[in-house]
């Protein structure tokens, strides 16, 4: 009898090793899951080449949230490491190239950077008694502004020799992914093997029962911010690498996915609980929500709600795994949990759980996910930003475009980030898509993804924003320094050629901020009674427009005029100037927006450089197409440039 029943029980307990796995691991459950659903949905998701993807995709966000574990471990938190990262880079691209800097001592110098804006966190947290968030959000804007004083607003050109980490061994296997597996060891040494690792344990647990026990808890914490710090610059390091430029606005919000990823790997805020492994898994969720949704064409507005929704889930339920276990552990031990009825309740409850996140996630992207069809031409487009009229307009224009021709276009939002936008284009390059369009983020920073969709020979169109250091089927764009030149002439004989002027500029770093910044300046030397007397960034936002302007006229109450680098600052200042905006103060935006258009109309606004957005949307679709079937098309298309003002405004309606 026991030798037949000796395979069963082994079988069995094979199966409850496995369901105890997953049960005891509520990431790694809600991973499973995922990779499951996507599979499913998505006939692309499980190629090895995307797989790939989902980790490249995945190692920034990785890297950051190991050091991220060892503060919230210790029951801390870090808001810096995005700036850090970011400044870490820079540091590296401007002392090997600007600087003549050994690229080995420019490597040095820029994880020492890391590692510095560590030790000032932990030395304001540990001696100058501030609390956790607001010495790192001190360091989040110190960071950036020193990231961007450096740069000068400008991405630097990364050496190659340090971009060969943003690549590939053997055409196959990606570095990054590489080096997210070696910190992601070492992460783990340091937890499991280590005195100062469990040091973050117990200080997470209770720290003043850690320091009366001996510990001296403020060197501690230096040494743990310190290692946050150079975490954050090894993951710079490696997003430069890959966008080979150091970008002083990168990895804005990586702070946010990197504590996102620590927490869904089962780590609590509170201190005393984390593990390497589960913040790798929690960066892997990340990516692969952010993956799959690209593939299933998801509306880039509900991908952000979908995300905020899976992680919610997945952390309720780790969270009620963990309260399952603790009520286990009062009443018989959580070794013997498994196999009593409480035990079994409490499995019921978490395997319902995880059919909860199954459900979410199936469900959300059935239900978003417009399906293709397999003879229907599918485009991909990837504009830098859906939180701005002027590429809301070119979306439009362009998807009346891809309905008339009968072409399925899937539309994605890069948020400013060219981290993000390169992710993009690698799962368009993943999916089978027959052309691209991208409007950069950065000309640079995306060349490395349109090189790798031309060498699967899939043609890219450029939309509004060229493309250097890689080849694209056309340039379909407005000339952004055209416009500015066209700006100071209006404003100026708007001013009679005397007055003082202020400028607004748009986000650092964007190169439409510095071609219609240069045209400007190009076109008002025309004009000697002129003076700039003030240039100021407000990032394209109304809201900050309005500060900005606000704050401007404090010192320079007598400004005759305003050229705004987009419809929306000139809007912004408009209001902040009130009753003188149109009578007293010449206001001049750019890109010809419906509400910059009315306020033409109205007299607020003088003029607007009109660029035709939606327009630009439907030729580059149109051109897209074309190369899709072989066709030739014009390696550069100019879409007009015209000045509107309340004469003609009426035109562009």
């Amino acid at each position: 009898m026991a030798t037949d029943t000796q395979p069963k029980a082994a079988g069995a307990g094979g199966a409850r090793n496995l369901r105890r796995t997953l049960l005891d691991n509520g990431a790694l459950t809600a991973l499973v899951v995922l990779l499951v659903a996507m599979s499913l949905l998505s006939g692309d998701f499980l190629t090895t080449q995307n797989l790939l993807n989902v980790g490249v995709q995945a190692a920034v966000t990785a890297i950051l949230a190991f050091g991220v574990t060892f503060v919230i471990v210790s029951a801390g938190i870090d808001l810096s490491v995005g700036s850090v990262a970011a400044l870490s880079a820079t540091v590296l691209a401007w002392t090997a190239t600007s600087e003549g800097v050994p690229v080995w001592l420019a490597v040095i110098l820029a994880v020492v950077t890391g590692l510095a804006c560590g030790l000032v966190n932990g030395a304001l947290i540990s001696y100058g008694k501030l609390p956790p968030f607001i010495a790192t959000l001190a360091m989040l804007s110190v960071g950036r502004g020193l990231s961007l004083v450096i740069s000068q607003g400008s991405p630097i050109a990364f050496p190659e020799s340090v971009s060969v980490l943003g690549d590939t061994l053997g055409g196959r296997l990606p570095v990054p992914v590489l080096v997210m597996a070696g910190m992601g060891l070492i992460a783990w040494v340091v937890l499991s093997r280590t005195y100062i690792g469990r040091s973050m344990y117990a200080i997470g647990g209770n720290e003043e029962a850690a320091r009366l026990s001996g510990l001296r808890v403020q060197r501690q914490k230096l040494v743990i911010y310190a290692l946050s710090g150079l975490f954050a610059a090894v993951a710079g390091i490696v997003l430069a690498s890959r966008l080979v430029s150091a970008q002083p606005q990168a990895a804005q919000g990586y702070e946010l996915d990197a504590i996102a990823a620590v927490v869904i790997g089962g780590a609590s805020l509170a201190g005393g609980v984390g593990k390497a492994s589960g913040t790798l898994i929690g960066a892997l969720i990340l990516a692969v929500l952010r993956n799959g949704l690209n593939l299933l064409s998801v509306s880039a507005f509900w991908q952000q709600v979908v995300i905020g929704v899976v992680i919610a889930l997945a952390v309720l339920l780790d969270t009620a795994r963990r309260r399952a276990g603790a009520t286990g552990g009062a009443t018989g031990g959580a070794g013997s949990s498994s196999g009593t009825p409480g035990g079994r309740r409490r499995g019921a409850l978490q395997l319902g759980l995880a059919a909860v996140v199954a459900a979410a996630a199936v469900g959300a992207v059935s239900l978003l996910n417009p399906g293709s069809s397999s003879t229907t031409t599918r485009v991909g487009m990837s504009l830098s930003t859906l939180n701005n009229p002027f590429f809301v307009q070119m979306r439009q224009g362009a998807e009346a475009e891809a309905k008339a021709a009968g072409i399925d276009l899937t539309v994605t939002d890069a948020q400013n980030d060219a981290s993000q936008q390169a992710n993009q284009l690698q799962n368009f390059t993943g999916s089978g898509v027959k052309a691209v369009v991208v409007n950069p983020v950065d000309s640079d920073a995306v060349a490395p993804a349109v090189r790798g969709a031309d060498k699967a020979g899939i043609p890219v169109i450029a939309a509004d924003r060229g493309v250097n250091n890689a080849e694209t089927a056309a340039l379909v764009a407005s000339d952004n320094t055209a416009g500015g030149r066209l700006a100071a002439k209006a404003l100026a004989e708007r001013l009679g050629g005397k007055g003082q002027v202020v400028v607004l500029q748009g986000t650092a770093g964007t190169s439409a901020s510095r071609e219609r910044g240069a045209g400007f300046a190009e076109g008002i030397r025309a004009y000697p009674g002129i003076e700039v007397v003030a240039r100021q960034p407000a990032d394209f936002d109304r809201t900050k427009g309005l500060d900005v302007m606000t704050n401007l006229l404090q010192s320079h109450p007598d400004v005759d005029g305003v050229f705004a680098e987009n419809d929306e600052m000139a809007l912004g200042a408009a209001k902040a100037l009130g009753a003188k905006a149109g009578k007293e103060v010449a206001v001049v935006g750019f890109d010809g927006t419906p509400d910059g258009i009315s306020a033409v109309e109205a007299g607020t606004l003088y003029a607007s450089i009109a660029q035709q957005p939606a327009e630009l949307g439907r030729i580059a679709v149109r051109n897209a197409v074309r190369a899709a079937e072989g066709k030739d098309v014009e390696s550069t298309v100019k879409v007009p440039v015209k000045v509107v003002t309340q004469k003609n405004a009426g035109d562009f309606r």
